[in-house]
């Protein structure tokens, strides 16, 4: 049997859910840009699934999430064997599951909150050994860099001389994640333009990949991959490199 191997995916949005009549109806993972056939054949045969939530202090959410998620992996056909769930009040199971899982999800959510719980986790460290299938998810993304770009989210955030727009990650990748492009090119924040007036100003010798959803970084055997729609912004700038049906070596 081949060694078991360490395999990333960083996603903005990785499912296919959508709206009828105003209510939420659970797809499976997206098949844009090769994404669930790529998924499905890394996993193995009923993955025992980890999630780790961004939001560890709010447990009605953590359940909801994770019950979403077991509805998705059976959309996409994947029967999962355990899903197992780390916030606040099983913060100390975290090595019991992480040996025993095949996949771990890293939830979405404000990456400095979720960057913070990773800390007292322990996470960098701990995950760094993991062979296995990990997936992150908007801000899980964002923070599997080595050196996290915290883009300003909440009001007064873009505004605050104290708020640390770069942290430490988990150093999972060398990439810089900027989610949910199609959504938040038109944004302001603080009474500035989110892109214009704040990512291109903090790119300054820096590199970010804006992403859409169903766009994704796979990093395997050293290498990263970017698949879909995509943008760089670099030193002030800003340019599509990559759409649907492309890929990039990065």
């Amino acid at each position: 049997m081949a060694e078991k191997e360490r395999i990333v995916f960083l996603t903005s949005s990785p499912d296919a859910s959508y709206q009828v009549g105003g209510k939420w109806v659970t797809g499976p993972f997206t098949e844009k840009n090769g994404f669930l056939e790529r998924f499905r054949r890394a996993c193995p045969s009923r993955p025992r699934v980890l999630m780790i939530t961004a939001t560890p202090d709010e447990e009605e959410k953590n359940q909801e999430m994770s019950q979403y998620f077991t509805r998705v992996f059976a959309a996409s056909q994947i029967e999962v064997q355990t899903m197992e769930l780390v916030e606040r009040s099983t913060a100390d199971r975290l090595e019991k599951w992480m040996n025993s899982s095949d996949v771990i999800i890293l939830g979405g959510g404000h990456v400095p909150t979720q960057n913070r719980f990773f800390k007292e986790l322990g996470l960098r460290e701990k995950i760094r050994n993991f062979k296995g299938v990990i997936m992150g998810i908007s801000a899980g993304s964002m923070n599997c860099a080595d050196v996290v770009y915290a883009q300003p989210e909440l009001a007064g955030e873009a505004v605050d001389s104290e708020y640390q727009r770069f942290i430490r990650g988990l150093g999972l990748t060398k990439q810089n994640i900027l989610p949910h492009y199609q959504m938040v090119k038109d944004y302001t924040l603080d009474g500035l333009r989110l892109m214009e007036e704040i990512t291109y100003p903090d790119s300054l010798g820096q590199v970010f990949y804006a992403l859409e959803d169903g766009s994704y970084i796979l990093c395997r055997d050293g290498k990263e991959t970017l698949y879909g729609n995509a943008y760089r912004i670099a030193d002030g700038s800003f340019t599509m490199v990559c759409r649907d049906g492309e890929t990039l070596e990065l």
